[in-house]
């Protein structure tokens, strides 16, 4: 499929007939290369890309989903909303839609080169719990990671919670890192717990996972850097959940991070 074609099939929440990978020599580097292509599409027709999430972070996981590392897409302006802890989301045009508990960054600028955690931690704003909606074009969720990729990164809808100034938090990032690694979730549908996860999940803490995918970020040929007002996503803290309209889902977190809870539209 051409990368029209992809963005045709995510525009539509239509499945993919095939695989990508089913295609001799379709490796990760073909498929972030694939995945810029769609990102310039989405621009010149007047999206704006606002940000990154970060896939696959949490180790837990790996082996439900046959990835077994960190992947990254692009979130726009038109996949992204705020809530000051009570959000409605609509699932129009998703294939197969999950939800993820996630820590969401905001940068104030872009981070320094090499950026350790302590340089990191200066060029972070804000920190966020966030929703992620994610979505396989793939049939019951059976890809490779180059699929996913290539596949937006599975990237469907975020839903950013309360906006915490990093400095309530944290005066360092050993410190945040440490709040991070050691805070909890509890996820809920309708009322009722479907799954427990922790931070220290995430590559053993969001900040961490923030700092590898800046690494990564800057390895792949033709990706922008972070940019200040850039929010970063950074993985989930359970298992990936089917969704529908109607339902009511909420994330629980204990400190540093407040509550968040979301409703679903068609």
């Amino acid at each position: 499929m051409t990368p029209q074609t992809l963005l045709d099939h995510t525009d539509q929440g239509r499945l993919w007939p095939a695989p990508l990978t089913a295609n001799a020599g379709f490796d990760l580097d073909a498929a972030y290369t694939c995945a810029l292509a769609v990102r310039q599409l989405r621009i010149a027709r007047g999206e704006q890309p606002r940000g990154y999430k970060v896939g696959f972070t949490n180790r837990t996981i790996w082996p439900r989903y046959n990835v077994f590392a960190p992947i990254w897409g692009s979130v726009w302006d038109t996949t992204l909303s705020f809530s000051d802890g009570e959000g409605t989301v609509s699932l129009a045009h998703t294939c197969q839609p999950r939800l993820e508990p996630e820590t969401v960054f905001g940068m104030r600028a872009t981070p320094a080169p090499n950026a350790a955690l302590d340089e990191l931690f200066e060029a972070v704003d804000w920190v966020a719990p966030g929703f992620e909606v994610v979505q396989s074009h793939l049939p019951d969720w059976k890809f490779l990671a180059a699929d996913t990729v290539a596949d937006g990164a599975l990237h469907a809808r975020l839903l950013v919670g309360p906006r915490v100034p990093l400095r309530e938090l944290a005066r360092d990032a050993h410190t945040l890192d440490a709040l991070l690694a050691g805070a909890g979730v509890t996820l809920l549908q309708d009322g009722q717990p479907v799954e427990q996860g922790r931070g220290a999940n995430v590559l053993d803490s969001p900040l961490r996972a923030l700092l590898h995918f800046v690494t990564t970020l800057r390895a792949c040929p033709g990706a922008p850097d972070l940019q200040a007002g850039d929010v970063v996503t950074t993985g989930t803290w359970t298992d990936a959940w089917p969704v529908q309209p109607g339902e009511r889902w909420a994330a629980q977190f204990s400190a540093p991070l407040p509550g968040l809870s979301v409703r679903f539209t068609a």
